[in-house]
């Protein structure tokens, strides 16, 4: 029980779907009844039987349990509900059990009366048999929600039910569906018919039967109290109790009787967790379900993203315009050659930059790359952003997830952007240092520019069928880029110009992944944060086919019917 009730704790419904606030209210009260019932008495078997006095407004429930203990215990009167906090009556040699709040804990104990419906009142009342107590709740009809809440948060508690109705309230809807309830739970249940007219005795008392039977309530034993006179002390007389008496006195000196109306009513609260779990589970399934609907909506939104960028980087776009302009420059001008040659080169061109002003064209070449590459990046990271808001908003549990920021890219997604392009540039020239390295020998100490040799290898990433771009884009500079390729092969060798180039796409987009990977995790976060479990339908049935097995081995009622006694008359 310990195990199932973990695993209920462990199941969150945090997802707005039709099955989570049912799913909560169950969760809710499982937890209470574990707590407030089967637990501590699956622990004290032997503890004194708990009788819950039940039933609609007016129905006189307080007026039974005062005549039961002949003193007026428990508040009774016309205004409406009488009873707020829960009073419960037992033996002076019961008190101590009740008192040490494993039964009802979440209840504040009292010797005293209270307005506080969070105290459980304790009274001992000598003229009760040792073993038995009552309890008074407050009505399951009340208009105050937080009266029939407690109401059935007690009756839930019940080792024995006693239900109280009137002969003018006895087939209102509110008790009908509690006692289906019980019935349920196998908590066993005895009805008291209060107030009872002598002329409608026999045709009441026989269309309560009938009922009783059409619910399967048919073995409940059934009191009927006539309408009579209360004394002075608001008590029913000795004669209209005897029954009720000597029928829960016979129960409260049989230990045996005693034991087996524990055991029933606990075994079948026991039976009736397996299906309750069980619709706990499968709540539990559908929000991981929709979980996993909801992560896949953002994988396939940012997948999109991805997909953007890598046919971006290799189908040519970004060697047009801009780029296409400065690498015809850088081309033309003839500098790739000039820095190819000689160390003499670079330095020469530093200084005419430096004296000219002009800047270098392949320093413009790489801001244009740069410009180019954080513009399709920020692009598909917004129409990702976009696409998965608009994935999640379409879904219930998606909107309510949902803040305006997730519509659009981070705040810094620009900065983190151009910091990605300016280190797989970094990233570029490294490689090609590491290349050169390599290569010193086949180099015949020729004299290089890394820099140069980056540009290049980076126009190569942006072409789809070959290292240099091809066709009239490029054509006016088709001589001179020839020209340098075969400078670069001869140092680098052919096959080694290719390989940094894929190298230096691979890397690319492994970066431009990650970044965009991190934007979805916005979305994934949100989902992590709503503290759904990996698995938690499993742990629930599994929990709970545990606890029915263990149930079905204990035969805690010896697969015999229970035997209450008779009721007479």
């Amino acid at each position: 029980m310990r195990r199932l009730r973990s695993a209920i704790v462990g199941s969150a419904y945090p997802l707005v779907l039709a099955s989570a606030e049912e799913a909560r209210h169950i969760s809710a009260a499982l937890l209470a009844q574990l707590d407030d019932y089967l637990l501590p008495r699956l622990a004290r078997l032997d503890a004194p039987l708990l009788v819950v006095v039940g039933g609609s407004t007016g129905a006189g429930k307080s007026t039974l349990v005062n005549s039961f203990v002949r003193a007026p215990v428990s508040p009774a009167g016309v205004l409406r509900p009488t009873t707020r906090t829960p009073v419960l009556v037992c033996n002076p040699a019961d008190t101590q059990w009740f008192r040490r709040g494993e039964l009802l804990p979440g209840l504040t104990r009292t010797a005293e009366a209270t307005a506080d419906p969070n105290s459980l009142q304790i009274v001992a009342a000598p003229a009760l048999t040792p073993g038995l107590a009552f309890l008074d709740a407050p009505d399951i009809d009340s208009v105050v929600d937080a009266n029939r809440a407690l109401a059935a948060q007690l009756l839930a508690a019940a080792d024995l039910w006693l239900f109280v109705t009137t002969a003018a309230r006895y087939a209102d809807a509110v008790p009908w569906e509690l006692l289906q309830t019980a019935r349920f739970r196998g908590t066993v249940t005895a009805l008291v018919l209060d107030r009872v007219p002598p002329e409608a005795t026999e045709e009441v008392t026989a269309h309560l039967l009938e009922m009783l039977s059409i619910h399967g309530l048919h073995n409940a034993p059934l009191f009927v109290l006539p309408e009579t006179e209360i004394d002075s002390q608001g008590l029913l007389s000795e004669g209209v109790m005897a029954p009720l008496r000597d029928w829960f006195g016979r129960i409260a000196t049989d230990a045996a009787t005693r034991a087996a109306v524990v055991r029933q009513t606990l075994d079948g609260a026991l039976a009736a967790l397996v299906p309750a779990v069980e619709g706990l589970a499968a709540a539990a399934d559908e929000q991981v379900n929709t979980a996993d609907a909801l992560d896949d909506r953002v994988r396939a939104a940012y997948r999109n993203g991805r997909r953007t960028v890598s046919q971006g980087v290799q189908d040519g776009r970004l060697l047009r315009g801009e780029v296409l302009a400065r690498w015809q420059e850088f081309v033309g001008t003839g500098e790739l050659l000039r820095t190819l040659e000689a160390r003499v080169g670079r330095l020469r061109d530093r200084i005419v930059a430096a004296f000219t002003g002009r800047p270098q064209p392949g320093r413009e070449l790489k801001s244009a790359i740069e410009a180019n590459l954080v513009t399709l990046i920020r692009g598909a990271a917004a129409d990702a952003a976009d696409s998965a808001y608009t994935g999640w908003q379409a879904h219930p549990a998606g909107a309510a997830l949902l803040e305006p920021s997730l519509g659009r890219p981070s705040s810094d997604l620009p900065e983190r952007a151009e910091r990605l392009v300016r280190d797989w540039q970094r990233g570029v020239l490294e490689l090609i240092r590491k290349e050169a390295g390599h290569k010193r020998a086949t180099a015949r100490g020729a004299a290089y520019a890394v820099n140069a040799t980056g540009l290049i290898v980076m126009i190569g990433v942006f072409a789809s069928t070959a290292f240099i771009p091809t066709g009239a884009e490029v054509a006016v500079a088709g001589g001179t880029t020839v020209a340098a390729q075969k400078v670069l092969e001869a140092i680098f060798g052919d096959q080694a110009i290719r390989r940094l180039a894929t190298k230096a796409r691979e890397d690319l987009i492994s970066r431009t992944n990650a970044l965009l990977d991190a934007e979805a995790g916005r979305y994934t976060d949100r989902l992590i944060a709503a503290g759904i479990s990996a698995d938690p339908g499993k742990d629930l049935r599994d929990a709970a086919a545990l606890v029915e097995y263990t149930r079905a081995k204990a035969e805690l009622t010896g697969n015999t019917g229970l035997a209450l006694p008779g009721v007479d008359g």
